[in-house]
C-alpha cells in the first residue's frame, strides 16, 4: 500500500494513519488521539461476572484495578 492510500487524521489533517491503526477503527493520529483521551471525564469499565459501569472518579477506578476484592481502599 502506498502512502497516498493511507487515511489522513481527521483532527489535524497533517499525519497519515498507519494501516493497523486504521483497521482498528481509529481516525486520528496518535498525538491527536492522546490529546482527545486526556480531555475525557469518564471511562467505561467491565465488571467481572456483571455489566459495564461508568467510572468518573479516578480513585474508584484504581480501587477496581486493585488485586484484592472489595474495591476502594
Amino acid at each position: 500500500m502506498t502512502h497516498y492510500h493511507l487515511p489522513i487524521c481527521t483532527c489535524c489533517y497533517a499525519v497519515r494513519i498507519p494501516p493497523a491503526r486504521a483497521k482498528l477503527g481509529y481516525r486520528t493520529c496518535m498525538s491527536c488521539g492522546e490529546a482527545q483521551a486526556q480531555t475525557r471525564k469518564h471511562t467505561i469499565v467491565p465488571m467481572p461476572k456483571s455489566n459495564y459501569i461508568v467510572v468518573t472518579d479516578r480513585n474508584l477506578l484504581k480501587g477496581l484495578n486493585s488485586s484484592h476484592k472489595g474495591g476502594v481502599m
